[in-house]
C-alpha cells in the first residue's frame, strides 16, 4: 500500500475516533439523557476545544510522524509516540483554555485525552493486525531478492517490519551459491544443479511477481539482461542502490530524460545545541534521585562478591575525543556471571552511573552508545559518522535489542537512522521505549537477545548462481 495513502487513512481514523472520544468523555462525566442528546450536546459546549484539538492533531500527526509505522510496526514505539503526542496536545489545549479564561470541564477534557490515547493506539494496532492477517497475506506480492550479504538481509528484515508494503520475500538469488533451496514452509525440495534451470523459469516455478536487485550483486551486463528478461515476462524489477551515504540523507530522484539521478542533500544540523544539553542535565538530575539509592544498594550487594565495585572505561566520544565512562564493575560478556551480576546486567543497573557522565557533558541521555578505542580504530568512514554527536546512555539500536556484544556495523545502521531523524520528540520517545525494553528484559529468561539481529541473520531460502543460471538459459530463450 502507498505510504501516503496509509498515513491519510490513519489520520482520518484518528479524527473519527476523536469525535467518539468527546462523546464518550461527556457521557462519562454527565451521564446520558436520552439516545440523541449525547451526540450533539458535547459539541455545543466543547465545539471550539474540539476544533482546536483536531487541528493540532493534524499538525502533530505529520510533524511528529504519529502514523507510527515509519521505522517499523513496533508496539513500544507506537505507544511512546502516541503518549507524547496526546500529552502535548492536551497540554496545549488545557493551557489555551486557561489563558482564554473560558470555563470548561477539566474532567471532560481529561477523559477526552485518555480516550484519545487508547483509541489512537487501538487504530494502529488494528492496522497492524490487518496487515498481518490472512486477508493481507493473500494480497502480498511474492518477491525474490537478488543479492547476498548484510544489505540483502537487512532489506528482508525491513520488509518483515513493514507488512504494509504487501511484499512476501520467498527467497534470495545469490551469485555465490551453487544450489537451490526452497523456502516453502510446507516442505522442501532437494537442491537442483544450476545448469538445469533458467533464471526466469526458476522464478516462474515459485510464482515470483517482483525481483529486487540489491547493489552490485552480479556484473553490470548480467544485471541488465536479467532485468530485461524479467520485465519481458511481466515480473516487476526494483533496485536498491548499495550506497551507504543514503543513510544520512533523504535522497531526491531527478529524472533527466529517463536517466535517474539521486540527489543526496546535506544532512540537517545535529542536535548538539543548548536545548539538548539543557534537557540532558534536567533529565539526568531527575533520574539521579531514584537512581542513586538503587545504585548504592546494588553496589553494597556487589561489594560482597568483589573488591572493586565501580570502574572507569576509556571510550571514544564526540568528534573522537577520549573520555572515561563510569559503570559498575560487571563484565557482561563473562560466562561466569553470578545471579546478582546477571540481574544487574538484565536491568541495566550497571549503566546508571553514567548519569554522572551526562552531567559532566561527556555523554547525552540519547545517542549512539560509546565504544572503545579498539573498535573505533577499525571504523570505516561510514561508521565514523556515529562520532558527529555525543554518545548516549541509550539509543535507537538499544531499544531494538542491540547491545555491546553486537557488531559496530549492526548498531551503526540504527545510529545513523537516529542522526537522520534526530529531534527532542524522538529522544523522549526513545527514553520511554528504553523503560519498556528494560521492563520486558526483567521478565525475560536467559540472556537478552535481539530480534533485529536475528532478522538480519535470517538464512537464505531460495539460492542460485545468477550468472550461471542466466547463461544456461541463453540457448533456450
Amino acid at each position: 500500500m502507498d505510504a501516503r495513502k496509509l498515513r491519510r487513512k490513519i489520520l482520518i481514523a484518528d479524527l473519527v475516533w476523536a469525535v467518539l472520544a468527546l462523546i464518550f468523555a461527556y457521557a462519562l462525566r454527565y451521564g446520558v439523557n436520552g439516545p440523541i442528546q449525547p451526540l450533539w450536546k458535547p459539541f455545543s459546549i466543547f465545539g471550539a476545544e474540539f476544533v482546536v484539538a483536531a487541528a493540532l492533531w493534524v499538525a502533530l500527526h505529520e510533524r511528529m510522524k504519529l502514523d507510527s509505522f515509519r521505522g517499523g510496526w513496533n508496539m513500544p514505539a507506537i505507544i511512546s509516540r502516541i503518549l507524547l503526542g496526546v500529552v502535548l496536545l492536551m497540554a496545549i489545549l488545557l493551557s489555551g483554555a486557561y489563558l482564554a479564561g473560558d470555563y470548561v470541564s477539566r474532567l471532560v477534557l481529561g477523559y477526552f485525552g485518555i480516550f484519545l490515547f487508547v483509541g489512537f493506539v487501538a487504530v494502529r494496532w488494528a492496522a497492524h493486525l490487518f496487515f498481518k492477517s490472512k486477508l493481507a497475506a493473500d494480497a502480498r506480492r511474492r518477491v525474490v531478492i537478488v543479492g547476498a550479504g548484510r544489505t540483502a538481509r537487512e532489506l528482508a528484515a525491513k520488509i518483515d517490519r513493514h507488512p504494509e508494503v504487501l511484499w512476501n520475500v520467498v527467497g534470495y538469488l545469490s551469485p555465490f551459491d551453487a544450489y537451490v533451496e526452497t523456502s516453502e514452509r510446507t516442505g522442501s525440495s532437494p537442491g537442483l544443479p544450476v545448469q538445469t534451470l533458467g533464471i526466469v523459469d526458476l522464478l516462474r516455478t515459485y510464482n515470483v511477481e517482483e525481483l529486487i536487485l540489491v547493489g552490485a550483486s552480479c556484473s553490470h551486463h548480467e544485471m541488465l539482461n536479467l532485468a530485461a528478461r524479467c520485465r519481458s515476462e511481466s515480473i516487476q524489477v526494483s533496485l536498491v542502490p548499495e550506497l551507504y551515504e543514503l543513510y544520512l540523507s533523504r535522497p531526491n530522484l531527478v529524472d533527466l530524460d529517463g536517466l535517474p539521478v539521486l540527489q543526496l542533500p546535506q544532512p540537517a544540523p545535529r542536535l548538539t545545541g543548548g536545548l539538548k544539553r539543557a534537557t540532558d542535565v534536567v533529565l539526568a538530575a531527575l533520574l539521579l534521585i531514584p537512581g542513586t539509592p538503587i545504585v548504592l544498594v546494588s553496589a553494597a550487594l556487589l561489594r560482597r562478591q568483589k573488591a572493586k565495585v565501580f570502574c572507569w572505561d576509556v571510550r571514544i566520544g564526540f568528534h573522537g575525543e577520549r573520555f572515561r565512562m563510569l559503570r559498575m564493575n560487571v563484565d557482561r560478556n563473562s560466562p561466569n556471571l553470578t545471579s546478582l551480576e546477571q540481574a544487574l546486567v538484565q536491568l541495566s543497573i550497571t549503566e546508571l552511573p553514567q548519569l554522572v557522565n551526562v552531567l559532566k557533558g561527556n555523554m547525552s541521555m540519547v545517542g549512539p552508545r560509546p565504544e572503545g578505542l579498539d573498535r573505533v580504530s577499525r571504523y570505516t568512514a561510514w561508521e565514523s559518522q556515529r562520532l558527529t554527536v555525543k554518545p548516549g546512555i541509550t539509543g535507537l539500536a538499544q531499544v531494538h535489542g542491540l547491545r555491546e556484544e553486537h557488531s559496530s556495523e549492526e548498531k551503526c545502521r540504527f545510529d545513523l537512522q537516529y542522526l537522520l531523524d534526530a529531534s527532542p520528540f524522538l529522544d523522549m520517545s526513545l527514553l520511554l521505549q528504553t523503560i519498556w525494553t528494560v521492563a520486558a528484559r526483567a521478565f525475560q529468561r536467559g540472556p537478552a537477545s535481539s530480534a533485529q539481529a536475528a532478522a538480519l541473520r535470517k538464512p537464505s531460502f531460495l539460492q542460485e548462481i545468477v550468472p550461471s543460471a542466466h547463461r544456461s538459459q541463453s540457448g533456450t530463450d
